[in-house]
């Protein structure tokens, strides 16, 4: 891909990975009584085999550090990488209401698109939410996720390569 193609690629988020889904209803299950929290990240749809532009979420980043109980987490500010991919955030609500709070809002400016998972963590306790607090359609995509070792698939003479720039 050349740079004029990365230039105007849609940022547009298609939807989520119905794995990456799951895997963030199950973690908060497994959090439960205590909040659980991660950043979304995405991969180019055309990376999963779709004839679209834009960014599907694929992954949930949770920050080491992070401090939950049963009705909050907090982030260690710090530890947030400087991400392109992260697209907004998830978390769970071990009191089951699935609406922003007032300290939800004031983290939602950070990304386009925030998920809450509500006790008791079935598939349909869960809804997305915009960067304002107001409910948002998000699509649950059938795709195939990447293969995870394809992050870690390098040798040493890749990393001479990229050290010599």
């Amino acid at each position: 891909m050349g740079l004029l193609d990365a230039l105007f690629r849609s940022n547009e988020i298609l939807g989520i990975a119905e794995e990456t889904l799951e895997f963030a209803i199950e973690s908060s299950e497994a959090a439960h009584p205590r909040e659980y929290m991660g950043f979304l990240r995405g991969t180019e749809a055309d990376r999963l085999g779709l004839e679209q532009d834009g960014l599907v979420i694929t992954d949930v980043l949770v920050v080491p550090g992070t401090e939950t109980n049963s009705v909050s987490a907090t982030v260690k500010t710090n530890q947030i990488p400087n991400d392109v991919k992260a697209l907004g955030s998830v978390h769970s609500h071990p009191n089951g209401v699935i609406q922003p709070s007032n300290a939800d809002l004031d983290t939602f400016g950070r990304g386009s698109v925030h998920i809450i998972i509500g006790a008791p963590y079935r598939r349909t306790d869960w809804q997305a939410f915009d960067s304002q607090g107001k409910p948002t359609n998000l699509n649950v995509l059938d795709v195939d996720l990447p293969e995870t070792e394809e992050f870690f698939d390098f040798t040493q003479a890749d990393i001479d390569e990229d050290l010599r720039g």
